[in-house]
């Protein structure tokens, strides 16, 4: 059928497409058919919406579709059912746990891209690598049909080196410190980091209270270049643009297949021109991976991985037993970053890990001699080095470079949770933390979080504050309060912890 265009302004969160009934009576179209919409050369598919916001001989497409075709109000076009991609053939195959063909990876993979596949279809593949998983012949495969349907980056300083947390522990601001430490050394690492899936403030969330995150692959190039790093968000780019989208559905079924992981992560890595790449296990009760069993397990798929797509990987076993230094929220945790990166100092779990990751990626970058790295980055962010590099990424990237620490507002609607006993602090629970973070509005409202005054190990005395958390609104500080009366994310107890009698 011809119709005309009409732009709807709607944002779907999908890639949807609308006709009215009689339209779709007599074009024998059902609702979430997969159509397409043809213009000239240009062909843009979408989900079918049987809507009365179009009238007769009008076909309408959302903000979503606009962010990816250029479709003009009143445009004639074709409008006819697109038919069930092959590629869906290949996910049924996954899901009888069949082993994938390269060639039939990079059909799904570029249906994906192209929207062929829809929310269910994607969501099927999901899960199915989630029951069945991949072997590494398919991950590579995946991993380089992710990166080749997106954009690449090509820098011209050399080496490039990059940092990945695989995340899951609260307050992780830790890379705020390594990307400048690495830089002030004259290694190039340019940057990229994800907004928050699961947590309460992602790297791009901490960075975007004190500078800009998002530009083109151009603008990167040209800030990297000059001063040899950023810190930006990955989503702006059109790297790796089927990850984007598989996240969607690992976020809804609330799963994450260890291959999709794998292939998410290296992907963009390799889009990025990484040649020296470090990755970052935190391991403990309350994170992605439990036991140093299954890091050590994960870090030789990271490595092999590696291999087959031309870099180096290392890997970092890292303690996630409990949050990184004392805050949990954008801007709390932006306030510790720049604390430590002006003064030299800061809470010992920061600093530790912070200097010890870029230590490494000093070791992997030939700056630094084999066992000396950790030295080499604790001194330069002690003297300075480190806070004039990041003043620099900051002004490239819009941001003030004479900021201050105080400068940065944080939620002032606040409460504050005190021990009920004295004892010692046994346990803080990483899931609890950032539940109470997220109910006070974090990540989206920047100044919400938390401040923890106590770390595993130490002692308190009844009435001793334990955290404060911070939320912009009273309703969200009073959500806050309840979740975090409901889960004990600290849990202090004496020293004998069990009386058991004469049986």
């Amino acid at each position: 059928m011809k119709a005309k265009v009409k732009i709807l302004d709607v944002y779907s969160g999908r890639y949807s497409v609308f006709i009215n009934a009689e339209e779709a009576q007599k074009a024998k179209l059902h609702p979430d058919d997969l159509v397409k919409i043809e213009s000239g050369k240009k062909t843009v598919f979408g989900s079918l919406v049987i809507s009365d916001l179009v009238g007769p001989g009008e076909v309408g497409v959302s903000r979503d579709v606009l962010q990816l075709h250029n479709l003009a109000e009143g445009e004639i076009v074709g409008v006819f059912p697109a038919g069930i991609p092959e590629s869906v053939r290949y996910i049924k195959k996954k899901m009888h746990g069949e082993k994938l063909r390269k060639v039939e990876i990079e059909a799904i993979v570029r249906d994906i891209v192209d929207r062929k596949l829809r929310d269910i279809e994607i969501s099927s593949f999901v899960t199915a690598l989630e029951i069945n998983g991949l072997d590494m012949d398919e991950i590579a495969a995946l991993t380089i049909a992710m990166a080749e349907t997106g954009d690449m980056l090509d820098i011209d300083r050399k080496p490039i080196m990059d940092v990945h947390s695989i995340g899951g522990v609260p307050g992780n601001k830790t890379n705020i410190l390594v990307v400048p430490i690495v830089a002030a050394a004259g290694l190039t690492i340019p940057k990229t980091s994800s907004r928050a899936i699961t947590s309460a403030a992602g790297t791009a969330d901490v960075v975007e209270v004190f500078a800009d995150v998002s530009f083109s692959l151009d603008e990167i190039k040209r800030i990297v270049e000059k001063v040899g790093a950023c810190l930006v968000w990955g989503g702006a780019l059109n790297l790796a643009p089927a990850d984007d989208i598989t996240i969607k559905a690992e976020r809804a079924l609330s799963v994450d297949p260890t291959g999709l992981m794998l292939a998410s992560i290296m992907s963009k890595k390799y889009a990025m021109g990484s040649q020296y790449v470090l990755i970052d296990i935190p391991t403990g009760r309350g994170v992605k991976v439990e036991t140093v069993e299954q890091a050590r397990s994960l870090s030789r798929d990271f490595i092999e991985l590696g291999k087959r797509l031309g870099q180096y990987v290392e890997v970092a076993v890292t303690y996630g037993g409990q949050p990184i230094g004392h805050t949990v929220g954008p801007a709390l945790e932006a306030k510790e970053a720049l604390t430590a990166l002006m003064t030299g100092k800061g809470p010992g779990s920061l600093i530790e890990k912070a200097t010890g990751l870029a230590g490494i990626l000093l070791e992997m970058g030939g700056v630094a001699q084999e066992g000396n790295g950790k030295r080499m980055a604790r001194e330069i962010l002690e003297s300075g080095k480190a806070w004039e590099k990041m003043k620099e990424i900051i002004e490239e990237q819009g941001g003030d470079p004479n900021i201050k620490p105080e400068d940065i507002p944080v939620g002032d609607k606040t409460y504050t949770f005190t021990a009920t006993t004295s004892g010692y602090v046994t346990a803080i629970y990483n899931r609890a933390i950032t539940g109470i973070a997220k109910a006070a509005g974090a990540p989206e409202d920047k100044g919400a979080g938390l401040e923890l005054y106590v770390k595993v190990g130490e002692k308190v005395k009844e009435g001793d504050p334990l955290f404060t958390i911070h939320a912009e609104s009273e309703a969200r500080l009073d959500q806050a309060i309840v979740f975090a009366r409901r889960t004990e994310p600290i849990r202090i107890e004496g020293m004998v912890l069990q009386r058991i009698g004469n049986i």
